[in-house]
């Protein structure tokens, strides 16, 4: 029993670290290779798990051989056009000018369904509103609305707005995150200004987040 719960907690750190090779991306921005590459990972792995009896070798090799070929793969893609094309397909144009191409969602084997859905998922319920749809490579639809049902910008209305900066969460939990001072260029000087403007320290902080204008945002723990 120990060396079963031994050899799946190996197996897990290592599927970790060899997904975190082939980098960061949620399951609905993967591409088919990835995909791919994902599921038989996974199926390799579980053998060595259920047969104790199986060198755990017999799982780690193959997924290094899986990871090393999906990464050799990405930089091909990033070099050659063609071979991207080959491996990923087009973005394929499905609705323009307001009108559905059902010969291009018939060559994709996509229902008009599953893009009405997609299409609701973005706020928008009818294809009058479309001036363009275009399914991505990886399934995601990209969307550009009709002029008069686009939502006006600042600049449409002629107003102007300040700059706003990004937020960071710098201190979590009576912690200070050092990334999230980067994400924000914030600096320790100011989060010990904000503590003592506050009369507050920072074990007693659940959440502070700072944004590169010198906003913030303070909530303390809860007392139990």
């Amino acid at each position: 029993m120990i060396i079963s719960i031994l050899r799946t907690v190996i197996l897990y750190v290592f599927i970790i670290l060899a997904i975190r090779l082939m980098g960061k991306r949620q399951i609905s921005d993967m591409q088919p290779s990835e995909l791919v590459v994902t599921l038989v990972v996974s199926d390799i792995a579980s053998l060595p798990m259920q047969n104790t009896s199986q060198p755990l070798l017999s799982g780690v090799i193959p997924v290094l051989v899986l990871v090393s070929l999906e990464i050799a793969a990405s930089a091909l893609m990033m070099k050659s056009r063609l071979f991207r094309r080959l491996i990923c397909g087009n973005p394929v144009v499905v609705i323009e000018d307001g009108k559905l191409l059902q010969k291009q969602l018939k060559r994709l084997r996509m229902s008009a369904e599953d893009l009405f859905a997609q299409l609701r998922q973005q706020d928008i319920f009818s294809i009058d509103e479309v001036q363009y749809c275009i399914v991505e490579t990886n399934g995601s639809i990209s969307v550009l609305e009709k002029p008069q049902n686009r939502v006006p910008t600042a600049q449409d209305l002629g107003v102007t707005i300040d700059d706003k900066k990004l937020e960071a969460v710098v201190v979590c939990d009576g912690e200070l995150l050092d990334d999230g001072l980067k994400l924000c260029s914030g600096s320790r000087m100011q989060v010990d200004n904000i503590l003592q403007e506050n009369n507050a320290k920072l074990s007693e902080v659940f959440i502070l987040t700072l944004d590169g204008n010198g906003k913030y945002n303070l909530i303390a723990k809860e007392v139990s």
